[in-house]
């Protein structure tokens, strides 16, 4: 009976430290599936080694086939860099976007969106942001003593994903652009005046096709660890899963603890993905969880978002909620259509913009269609309002009859689909709750 009790209770910690520990593993495995070999002004990285403390940049929106990670959008254009503070402060530069909307988030090596940089918070004019690593005391330049621009990391590692606004194709050119004035360099670099230095190579040992295997999971983790020190409240749970062999200065772990772990993550794991996002609406939508610049103590909600939504921005900053049933609770395919209609003065409320994206839910990736429409929103040219003012929009796979109704298609595939409703800096209402969008009605069968 005692033996059964102690399975159970590793088991049971087991459990609980794959869910603490997986978002370390997953940036583990995005920096070294995201960081770049290559540069156009620093070349090639040694091998195996990649570059750090430089943006790199989605130069065209993404279509169908063309993300590596799942829900892609296809409002903005991406810009990215893995930052290292382990040899002291950084600057991030940002050019003037003139009132174009973009938002950097910073993530910690935890997952949590503890900064951002961009139109909500810090405006759209040129700037400079000085970022310092934990426990830096170093003196301020007076340059970044206005609000926001002096940015205190949680972790030596952060990891920057912006998203610059885009109005469709013909817009791209002037968003590369914009995209080349975003520039990280050294504080001494800073100091005297001088462009970007070479930016910094480091070896990721991650391989990001790797089967999640416990070995894998606990040298990325263990890794982690020691670069990014846990906060100081965290210490009784790496005391507790050192019996696992994960923790700061546990070395690696033998057979019987990688047995244990990996009975955790073959558990755990897919109660994840299977686990419902967020809350669902009288509408049917599911309502993503609000996510602060820290998830605190909620291990089980950041393992979560970094398993399904890896990258997420602050609920304040923009929220993403999904539909996967109709209004009567019937699963979204394409054997069906569906209009979604905004009453009059009811379009989501936000500050920024808002877009309907369509999916495929075999692969959770944009849908393959022949007018090239991957999203609908505010900004869609062309759409037609009801006679009332209202707005309504037609969800199917064969092109609609009306002319109306084909001006306000979001065309999906043969097979079942999930719609993403993007909106950016959403008013309060929107996350509260007061405001409700309206159930996706099923008006018939597919011609």
């Amino acid at each position: 009976m005692q033996a059964t009790t102690i399975d159970d209770g590793l088991r049971t910690l087991a459990e609980e430290a794959v869910v603490y520990a997986f978002p370390l593993y997953e940036m583990s495995r995005m920096r070294a599936a995201t960081s770049p070999q290559r540069t156009d002004t620093a070349g090639e990285a040694p091998r195996p080694h990649r570059w750090c403390n430089v943006f790199t940049h989605a130069r065209q929106l993404l279509g169908a086939g063309k993300s590596r990670v799942v829900t892609p959008n296809n409002d903005t254009l991406y810009t990215n860099a893995w930052l290292d503070l382990g040899e002291g402060p950084l600057v991030i530069d940002v050019p003037d976007t003139a009132g174009r909307y973009y938002v950097l988030g910073l993530l910690d090596f935890y997952t949590n969106p503890f900064a951002h940089i961009g139109q909500r918070l810090t405006g759209t004019a040129a700037r400079s942001f000085l970022v310092t690593p934990p426990g830096w005391r170093g003196e301020v330049p007076a340059a970044f003593a206005q609000p926001g621009s002096h940015i205190e990391a949680p972790t030596r590692w952060l990891w920057v994903i912006g998203r610059i606004l885009v109005d469709g194709p013909g817009d791209v050119p002037a968003v590369n652009a914009l995209q080349d004035g975003f520039v990280v360099r050294t504080l001494g670099d800073w100091q005297a005046g001088k462009a970007s230095s070479m930016p910094k190579h480091f070896d990721p040992a991650c391989d990001p096709k790797a089967p999640l295997s416990a070995e894998h999971f606990a040298a990325q983790v263990n890794r982690a660890l020691r670069e990014n020190p846990p906060p100081a409240r965290d210490a009784g749970l790496l005391a507790r899963f050192a019996r696992l062999g994960l923790g700061l200065g546990t070395g690696e772990p033998d057979e019987a603890q990688l047995a244990v772990l990996q009975d955790a993550l073959d558990a755990v794991l897919p109660r994840l993905r299977h686990a419902q996002s967020g809350a669902t609406s009288s509408t049917g939508w599911v309502q993503m969880p609000l996510v602060e610049g820290s998830f605190g103590d909620d291990h089980p909600a950041r393992a979560l978002v970094a398993l399904k939504y890896i990258g997420m921005l602050e609920s304040r900053e923009a929220t993403y909620p999904l539909a996967w049933h109709d209004a009567s609770g019937r699963k979204l395919d394409g054997s069906g259509r569906y209009t979604l209609r905004f009453a009059p003065g009811a379009l989501p409320p936000v500050d920024a913009f808002w877009s309907l994206t369509m999916y495929d839910s075999r692969d959770y990736m944009l849908v393959d269609n022949p007018i090239d429409r991957y999203a609908i929103g505010d900004r869609t040219p062309g759409l037609r309002r009801d006679p009332d003012g209202g707005l309504t929009l037609h969800i199917q796979h064969a092109r609609p009859d009306d002319e109306a109704a084909q001006a306000n298609w979001l065309p999906a595939p043969a097979g079942d689909f999930y719609l993403c409703l993007r909106a950016y800096v959403p008013r309060e209402e929107m996350l509260d709750g007061r405001y409700a969008l309206p159930a996706l009605v099923r008006t018939g069968e597919a011609a």
